[in-house]
């Protein structure tokens, strides 16, 4: 990722430099939407492997396979890293366990599309916080409203344990998008991905190997496992991480409010799971809200810059 360049507007270099500023402006946004699909889809994929494993047998080798994986792409240096740097690495990865087990908790005893409605709380709120804008806080209200909807206006017939874990797994979501950027900024492309799935898998081996045991060895669930991992872990944390260097966490909060409509695509087209009319609507809404957050920090970036490549 490079930083925006430094030259007068008249020479070559500027003008090269505003194309891709221009071509990129929506480029965060397509890297979001990407992860959030491919997030949605494996977590329909592991709500199936769940009965082979359960729930922290799952989350235990989705992180496994994941750190894995990015380890062996990224290969990250170990040296040259401030204190700094390895204390946030290190609570990014804590939060990647925590945000993983206990959405994994929620879905194991709560539909997944009401576990993801209910955990995108954590992101809306924390896109009103951190945002600056008024208008943000109209959009997220907007998004929010969409979400009680889609859960059908409460969730009352829910278990509660599930509600508590999918609402802790929305605070954890919320830590998770400002250490992404934290980490993002500190370490060279994924290396600081790679640090914290390490971090998180560690934190979650023991929990899942008391959970599950020889389970885990299962040459089938190991597979379903990895394929969990690529699609939950792998893609959508590393796509969401390069985003969110050029993406502010406000806006990026308010687009996780499109994950409970790919939750329910991919309930719909994996698991066997329909929408009402009531559902569809709330999808809509929560659709328009993400736009307009995204439009709106799109036309902030083209006011404050100015005759860019001019």
């Amino acid at each position: 990722m490079t930083t925006p360049s430094t030259t007068t507007p008249t020479s070559p270099t500027a003008v090269q430099a505003a194309a891709p500023h221009r071509r990129g402006s929506l480029g965060p946004v397509g890297l979001v939407l990407s992860g959030g699909i491919s997030v949605q889809f494996g977590a329909a994929l592991a709500v199936n492997l769940m009965p082979r494993a359960g729930a922290l047998g799952v989350v235990t080798l989705r992180l496994l396979a994941a750190a894995v994986v990015l380890l062996l792409i990224c290969r990250p240096r170990l040296r040259g890293h401030s204190r700094t740097d390895w204390g946030t690495v290190i609570v990014f990865g804590i939060t990647l366990g925590a945000m993983n087990g206990l959405f994994y908790q929620a879905v194991a005893r709560i539909p997944l599309g009401a576990a993801v409605t209910l955990e995108v709380l954590g992101p809306l709120a924390l896109s009103v916080l951190a945002s600056r804008r008024a208008v943000n806080a109209v959009w997220a209200g907007l998004a929010l409203a969409g979400v009680f909807l889609l859960g059908g206006g409460g969730f009352g017939d829910l278990d509660l344990v599930g509600v508590a874990f999918a609402l802790g797994a929305g605070g954890m979501w919320a830590a998770y998008i400002v250490f992404s950027a934290r980490t993002g900024r500190r370490f060279p492309q994924a290396d600081g991905l790679a640090l914290a799935m390490a971090v998180g898998a560690l934190l979650m081996l023991p929990l899942g190997i008391a959970e599950s045991g020889a389970k885990l060895m299962d040459p089938v669930t190991i597979a379903l496992g990895s394929a969990v991992a690529i699609m939950s872990s792998v893609l959508p944390y590393t796509l969401e991480l390069l985003a969110l260097r050029r993406l502010p966490a406000s806006t990026f909060a308010i687009m996780m409010s499109l994950e409970p409509a790919m939750a329910a695509t991919a309930g719909f087209l994996i698991l066997g799971q329909s929408l009402s009319l009531i559902q569809a609507a709330a999808i809509a809404l929560v659709i328009g809200a993400s736009m307009g957050a995204v439009r709106t920090q799109v036309g902030r970036g083209k006011a404050e810059a100015p005759g860019v490549g001019s």
